[in-house]
């Protein structure tokens, strides 16, 4: 079991995350080629409540970097949450992949039915195995963010499709 708990985690991060790269990058050109203030894009929303493009990455970045340490059994990283251009972006996302490719299949030796324990001590504390997180919290809310920076970019006129969103596999 604890392959394939890794082999559900890690690959699929670092595979989703490569795509959000390379959407990122055809952001920047397709703003470039058009004149567009970056910001336009990097602040842009689908609707007035939901997070901007930026904090979508950011949260997509820390939900593979948290399930993966969490799943390995190690310290979660924590980075701000302070980027404000493309080049910052992208470096956050090779931040989130050093770290998912430090993270050994044998760490998820145990992982399936390691407790995962998530807001400790709060009115909002939950209590997973790590089979139940992974495939019922931690995938879905990564796929949700990834999902939502493409659709935010696909929105505002960049041309990418789903071979982009895919990234390579």
């Amino acid at each position: 079991m604890s392959a394939l708990i890794y082999e559900a985690s890690a690959p699929v991060f670092k595979q989703m995350l490569g795509g959000l790269a390379d959407v990122l990058a055809k952001a920047e050109a397709h703003a470039a080629t058009r004149a567009i203030e970056p910001a336009a894009l990097l602040q842009a929303r689908l609707f007035p409540d939901m997070f901007a493009l930026t904090r979508q990455v950011q949260i997509a970045c820390d939900f593979a970097a948290g399930v993966c340490a969490r799943l390995a059994g190690v310290e979660v990283p924590s980075y701000e949450a302070s980027e404000q251009s493309f080049a910052e972006l992208q470096a956050r996302i090779a931040k989130t992949l050093d770290f998912i490719g430090g993270v050994s299949p044998g760490q998820f030796a145990e992982a399936a039915g390691r407790e995962i324990v998530l807001r400790p001590g709060t009115p909002k504390e939950r209590r997973f195995t790590g089979q139940h997180y992974l495939l019922h919290y931690g995938l879905p809310q990564f796929f949700f963010h990834v999902t939502t920076a493409y659709d935010i970019l696909r929105h505002n006129g960049v041309e990418v499709g789903k071979k982009d969103y895919m990234g390579a596999y």
